[in-house]
């Protein structure tokens, strides 16, 4: 078996660790604690709509999404090592299958949520015959296992290449643009499975997210009642601001030809994506979302009545 690699991190910034450990883990802990409060306030509901099911789904992402990369990220901060952190060679590949799978997966659930707001739009009255249990059910397991079958091609091809030197990698995870920036080979064909990925991640679901959106455009402008046109689309705003930043970042991240890559910046840009945008999706729809706002609040006034009974 090849031997491992050493993710750099941030270890020739060492007076800059201390303050980013400090930074990532509060970012961590909120983002943890956003993403848990929405999936017990989404199963507190009794009847849950079809938006709230995908946006449980969403948030279990996210935290799994999070906990993939931070953590080693976090532990490696905390050692501080001069040469970077030794991963092993199985190690690194699960690390990027489980990341690719998880932001595969929220990919095409994008794509699921734009069709339900689509049938909550267009087709207002078949709505609840269109979006039964059993179709959001398959809809969500579909997801799931487009996203594992893409990383699971993925994976295969980028760690057959060969890697040498140093067997250093410029970030602080197991990235695909690190580690084909590593590997020897200097063809195109080497990028092609890269390509492939993005074509089905990216180009598939964004084309059926504007086709859902181009319908509800349409649907809109039918609408005679301005105040029924603001109120239908302001169901999209917070599915429109997730998507924009999920595809925006992995968009510029992906598609685009190795030679642009740059390992420095990237993993720069990769510490804003797998940190920050996860603790905004919550933020989102907690603020935009009335269905998510009421079960949060029922949920923390629950806490707040048992913790009043126990003290009283």
């Amino acid at each position: 078996m090849p031997p491992g690699f050493y993710l750099q991190g941030f270890s020739e910034f060492p007076r800059l660790q201390p303050f980013l450990f400090v930074l990532l883990l509060i970012i961590h802990l909120a983002t943890l604690s956003g993403n848990l409060i929405i999936l017990v306030s989404v199963a507190s509901v009794a009847t849950r709509p079809p938006m709230l099911l995908f946006l449980c789904q969403l948030s279990a992402i996210e935290l799994c999404y999070t906990l993939v990369v931070v953590p080693r990220c976090l532990a490696d901060l905390a050692r501080a090592q001069e040469r970077g952190s030794p991963i092993s060679f199985v190690g690194c590949a699960v690390q990027m299958q489980m990341f690719v799978a998880l932001g595969g997966a929220e990919c095409f659930l994008l794509a699921a949520m734009a069709y339900d707001r689509y049938v909550a739009i267009c087709h207002p009255l078949r709505y609840p015959v269109l979006m039964t249990s059993g179709l959001c059910g398959k809809l969500a397991i579909s997801c799931c296992l487009g996203g594992l079958l893409v990383s699971l091609f993925l994976t295969v091809a980028v760690f057959q290449l060969p890697f040498c030197g140093s067997h250093l990698l410029v970030h602080f995870f197991c990235d695909i643009t690190a580690l084909l920036h590593l590997a020897c080979t200097r063809s195109y064909m080497e990028e092609l499975p890269l390509l492939g990925a993005c074509i089905i991640l990216l180009l598939v679901p964004s084309f059926l997210i504007l086709t859902s959106y181009g319908a509800i455009v349409g649907a809109l402008r039918r609408l005679h009642s301005s105040g029924g046109r603001r109120k239908a689309a302001s169901t999209c705003i917070s599915h429109l601001a997730v998507t924009l930043l999920h595809y925006g970042c992995a968009t510029f991240m992906y598609a685009r030809p190795k030679i642009s890559y740059a390992p420095k910046r990237d993993r720069t840009l990769a510490l804003i994506y797998t940190n920050v945008t996860p603790l905004l999706y919550p933020l989102i729809y907690s603020f935009r979302n009335r269905e998510v706002t009421t079960a949060i609040h029922r949920v923390l006034s629950l806490k707040g009545d048992g913790h009043s009974l126990v003290t009283g």
